[in-house]
C-alpha cells in the first residue's frame, strides 16, 4: 500500500474504525493490508496529554500504526528536552509546543514541514506556523483560578485584577509556575507584560514577591500540590495560575458529583495559548508521523479533546460537550503578545524574571 493510498484509507476509514475498535473486530496487521509489520511511532508530550483509549485504538485500527507515549513533564520541559536531542530525537512527533515556546522551537529547526489534512480549516488567528512545521491542535486560556470556599469562609472578597494580587490582603495566597520550565507560567508572565508593559512588569513581579507569591516548576506541582481547590490537593493557597477550563474539570471529576464548580477564574488575567504538534526532524517514520497529525485534526480526536485535556479544539466542525460549554470561562480581554516580540525578547524576559524571583 503506498503512502498516498494509506493516508486516503485512514481518512476514509476512521469513522468505521471507531466502531470496529469498540467491538474489537480487527487487528492492526489486518488494518495495514494483510501481513505488513505494524509500525510504532513515539509521541513526546507533556504530562497532561490524554486521549480516550477507544479513540486512539481507532487510529491504530485504521492505519496499523501503534503509538507509544513518552511523557516528560511540563510543556516547557518537553520542548527543552526535544532541543537537547535535536537531530537524534527520542520520538517521532512532539505534541504540546504552544504559542509561548513555538518561535524558539522553530528557530532550533526541531520540526519537518507537513500539511495535515484539515489544516486549511484552522482559523487564521490560531495558526502557529503558516509553513506547517507545527500544526495547531487546540487552544485555551491561562488564567488565575481561585478556590471559592476559601474566600467565602475567610470573608475575603475574591480578587478581580492583576493589581489586587499584590494587595496585602492576599499575601501568601498565590502560587505561579516558573516561566523557564512551565508553559502556563510563561503565559502568565506574558500576561503581566501585556498588562504593565516593558516599563512596569518587573516592578509588578517585585511586588508579587514582596506579597509572598510561591513559585513551582510546573502546573502539576502548583495545582495539585499548593492550590487549595485542586480536587484531591492538600494545598493551602487559594489562588493559582491554571486555565479558564479548569472549573470544567473540577465538575467532571468531582466525587461526589457537583453541579457548580468549586473553583472560579479571574477572567481579566487570561492569556490565550494555542497548542500544536509537529514531526521531529530525524524521525525514521515521517509518513506514519504525518498520519498521526491527520488524526490529531480529525473529528474523533478533536471532539475528545475538551473532556480529555480540557482545552478547545481548533477544528471548527468539532462539537463541544454541554458540560464544557457551561463551565468554561471566556476571558474579558483577549491577551496575546505579538509573535515577533516573543521571539525577540522571550529569553531576556525570562532572565529578568529569574533575577527578580529566584536569585
Amino acid at each position: 500500500m503506498t503512502w498516498l493510498h494509506r493516508r486516503r484509507a485512514w481518512l476514509a476509514l476512521l469513522p468505521l474504525a471507531m466502531t470496529a475498535a469498540a467491538c474489537g473486530s480487527s487487528s492492526a496487521d489486518q488494518a495495514e493490508g494483510g501481513g505488513e509489520k505494524p509500525v510504532t511511532i513515539t509521541l513526546l508530550t507533556h504530562d497532561s496529554f490524554a486521549v480516550s483509549e477507544d479513540v486512539l485504538d481507532a487510529f491504530t485500527e485504521a492505519t496499523g500504526i501503534k503509538v507509544k507515549l513518552l511523557q516528560g513533564g511540563d510543556a516547557g520541559t518537553v520542548v527543552n528536552q526535544a532541543i537537547l536531542t535535536r537531530g537524534a530525537p527520542q520520538a517521532d512527533v512532539l505534541f504540546g509546543v504552544d504559542s509561548t515556546f513555538v518561535s524558539r522551537a522553530l528557530r532550533e529547526d526541531l520540526f519537518l514541514a507537513y500539511e495535515a489534512a484539515g489544516s486549511e480549516n484552522i482559523p487564521a488567528d490560531l495558526v502557529l506556523d503558516p509553513k506547517h512545521r507545527v500544526t495547531s491542535i487546540d487552544y485555551g486560556d491561562v488564567c488565575v483560578n481561585y478556590d471559592k470556599a476559601y474566600f467565602a469562609e475567610a470573608g475575603l472578597p475574591v480578587p478581580s485584577t492583576f493589581g489586587d494580587l499584590v494587595d496585602p490582603r492576599y499575601q501568601d495566597l498565590l502560587v505561579v509556575e516558573n516561566p523557564a520550565t512551565s508553559s502556563p507560567g510563561l503565559a502568565f508572565l506574558f500576561a503581566t507584560i501585556d498588562e504593565f508593559g516593558e516599563e512596569g512588569w518587573q516592578a509588578y513581579w517585585e511586588a508579587l514577591a514582596d506579597n509572598g507569591v510561591e513559585v513551582t516548576s510546573g502546573w502539576e506541582e502548583a495545582y495539585y500540590g499548593s492550590f487549595s481547590g485542586g480536587g484531591t490537593s492538600e494545598g493551602t493557597r487559594p489562588l493559582v495560575v491554571s486555565y479558564g477550563s479548569s472549573p470544567t474539570a473540577e465538575v467532571v471529576f468531582a466525587d461526589p458529583p457537583v453541579d457548580v464548580a468549586p473553583t472560579g477564574v479571574l477572567a481579566s488575567t487570561c492569556y490565550r495559548q494555542v497548542e500544536g504538534a509537529g514531526i521531529l526532524a530525524g524521525t525514521k517514520h515521517y509518513d506514519e508521523a504525518g498520519a498521526f497529525l491527520d488524526f490529531l485534526l480529525s473529528l474523533p480526536f478533536q471532539e475528545d479533546v475538551p473532556l480529555s485535556m480540557f482545552v478547545v479544539p481548533v477544528n471548527p466542525a468539532a462539537v463541544l460537550p454541554a458540560v464544557f460549554v457551561a463551565n468554561r470561562i471566556e476571558p474579558t480581554k483577549g491577551r496575546a503578545l505579538p509573535a515577533a516580540d516573543i521571539d525577540a525578547k522571550r529569553e531576556e524576559w525570562i532572565e529578568a524574571w529569574t533575577n527578580i524571583m529566584l536569585r
